[in-house]
């Protein structure tokens, strides 16, 4: 067997959970594969006894991996899936950062539900993502042009709203006047989208959310459409440019530029453990039905 893991930080007492982890694998002989600036950070913060193999990039990896660790957050998955992308490797969060809706195990529960993948006692959720084309020459966007949770345009360089023109499938929708505009997946229905007012989406319906940012028209509310939907956007405002941003990379887009959003034609491949679901994270996270006055 051989896992991956990946962490962007290295969070205060995270070294008790990170070296649980390693000597459980270790004693089951499976393969472990570091990427190389979080192993740099563990080394730094901590002594571990034995020296493991490193990754750098995207095309270090290939599909032999049977899992991928991800040790953060939310905000760590969503890095870690642009080293995954569609290599099709089922991704595990163990959870030191804070709400975490796609991290979901506890740190006090990592030697339990290693168990429970080891056993096979887990399911797989397919995740669908968004990627972004763009008209212009220069290429804003780059290769890493998918996002997980969301594809966002908002201002830059001004405290005045931005016209964001909207079509889908090549029909008027309309033109927000707003802060930006949000196009999120289902996984990130309760993400940047929930805080602005969008609706909570379960993972598997095939959906895409549009939610305005601060709209000036007060009128203007989410909206729920098919995923197979193509949305154009751009973007027009006082300032010469705007922000584009795919989950937590952000990049620079001159106004005019036609804004292309469809479903990736790859999907990630998140674990439910045993006994888990999203229902129950729901619950969980967001308190529902729970009454603290009692």
């Amino acid at each position: 067997m051989k896992i991956g893991i990946y962490g962007q930080f290295y969070h205060e007492a995270a070294g008790q959970y990170i070296q649980q982890l390693l000597d459980i694998l270790d004693k089951k002989q499976i393969e472990v594969i570091i990427e190389k600036n979080f192993l740099k950070l563990i080394h730094e913060n901590d002594t571990i006894e034995k020296d493991y193999n490193h990754f750098s990039t995207f095309r270090e990896l290939d599909n032999t991996y049977d899992l991928f660790v991800s040790i953060g957050g939310d905000g760590t998955i969503l890095k870690t899936v642009t080293y995954v992308r569609d290599l099709n490797i089922p991704i595990i969060g163990i959870n030191t950062g804070r709400l975490g809706f796609l991290a979901t195990i506890k740190k006090n529960d990592i030697a339990a539900s290693i168990e429970k993948i080891l056993t096979g006692k887990y399911s797989i959720s397919k995740r669908s993502l968004l990627q972004v084309t763009t008209n212009s020459k220069k290429d804003p966007i780059g290769e890493l042009n998918f996002a997980l949770n969301e594809i966002t345009v908002s201002r830059k360089n001004t405290t005045s709203m931005i016209s964001v023109t909207t079509k889908l499938d090549g029909e008027n929708l309309t033109n927000y006047w707003a802060d930006g505009l949000i196009v999120a997946t289902p996984t990130g229905s309760t993400g940047y989208s929930l805080s602005c007012g969008g609706p909570v989406i379960t993972p598997q319906t095939s959906s895409i959310i549009i939610t305005p940012i601060a709209p000036h028209n007060l009128n203007a509310r989410p909206l729920v459409i098919p995923d197979d939907t193509t949305i154009e956007l751009s973007v027009s405002g006082r300032a010469d440019q705007h922000l584009i941003s795919l989950d937590s990379r952000i990049a620079t887009v001159d106004n005019e530029t036609i804004i292309t959003l469809q479903k990736a034609p790859f999907e990630i491949s998140l674990i439910r453990l045993e006994g888990d679901s999203f229902l129950k994270t729901l619950r969980h996270k967001l308190l529902w039905g729970e009454d603290k006055r009692n």
